[in-house]
């Protein structure tokens, strides 16, 4: 269920591109006007105020929001200011251009697992309309090893999406998972190929099974090893595939509680889920922590930046 929370009736898009251009002028920016705007505004709102806009005063809304605002409230607008496959797209080219550090394979495990198998193929053609090349070459040049077998194999397939499950099946390949682990063949072909082309409901029943018969998940199983990167990459995966709010629960949560807030992971989690998942996540967060999502982040934050993310809270 999505928070973002959008007014009824809501102003035509000729009324907030005016609203917005008034908030552009003057001595300074509006910026509360701004966000009072387009955090209240769904996806198709936002891009038909973008065409409003150009249309009355021929100017890019994007560009001139990126130079009306400044520091991490600009990049958040940024982004919230783009489609879902537009800004999952823009998200993994800008991770696999990375020159220092590497990528982060979260980024591409989350849009990879998380995305039904329609908006993961929709971020797939806009990556390769808008950057010319495709989304699992560059994933293929920027990482190595087991992790690029992993992300090439999970951003390459079409996975089937029905609710229908194979209990001999799920007995089978939990089997197989359990005996790569037990030989610590973490990045064998098999359980690649389990993890990247079965359907979610049929990934839950291995993992039950797997549970049921071998007394712990799959994931407590891993190595407790938080500096290898492909441990870490599964164990994302497979979280993202079953428990998608507890996976992003936990991301914010160490966003917020780390040394330094991670403004970065906060910002995509944030404006990626507001119009999706974002009330679950903030009840697994509560359940968690016993403490609202909505406080920690005003606690964190400050300024225009809090009062976005708090926007899109729907707090």
């Amino acid at each position: 269920m999505a928070s973002l929370k959008v007014p009824r009736p809501v102003p035509s898009p000729t009324e907030d591109a005016e609203s917005l251009r008034k908030a552009f002028e003057g001595w300074g920016t509006n910026e509360k006007s701004i966000i009072s705007i387009l955090a209240h505004r769904d996806a198709a709102q936002r891009m038909q105020i973008r065409l409003a806009y150009e249309e009355l005063y021929q100017q890019d809304l994007i560009k001139r929001l990126e130079s009306e605002l400044s520091g991490h409230f600009e990049k958040a607008m940024y982004r919230w200011m783009f489609g879902p496959a537009e800004r999952e797209a823009i998200l993994v080219y800008t991770e696999v251009r990375k020159a220092n550090p590497t990528p982060d394979p979260r980024v591409i495990i989350e849009i990879a697992c998380v995305s039904s198998p329609e908006e993961l193929l929709a971020v797939k053609k806009f990556y390769q309309s808008c950057y010319k090349h495709s989304l699992e070459e560059d994933v293929a040049v920027r990482f190595t090893g087991d992790i690029r077998k992993l992300l090439v194999a999970l951003v390459g397939t079409y996975r089937y999406d029905g609710g229908e499950i194979d209990t001999r099946l799920a007995n089978a390949e939990a089997k197989t998972l359990h005996d790569a682990i037990d030989e610590k063949a973490f990045g064998h072909e098999e359980v690649i190929r389990i993890l990247t082309t079965r359907s979610k409901a049929q990934l839950n029943a291995t993992f039950n099974c797997y549970k049921d018969e071998y007394g712990t998940t799959i994931n407590k199983s891993l190595p407790a090893d938080s500096e290898n990167e492909f441990f870490l990459a599964l164990r994302a995966t497979i979280q993202s595939l079953t428990s998608p709010c507890k996976y992003f629960e936990k991301l914010l949560r160490n966003a917020i509680i780390n040394h330094g807030t991670d403004e970065g992971t906060l910002t995509r989690v944030i404006v990626s889920r507001a119009e999706k998942d974002l009330q679950e996540i903030k009840e697994v967060y509560y359940k968690r922590n016993n403490v609202p999502l909505a406080h920690a982040i005003a606690k964190d934050t400050s300024g225009d930046y809090k009062a976005f993310l708090l926007a899109l809270l729907g707090d």
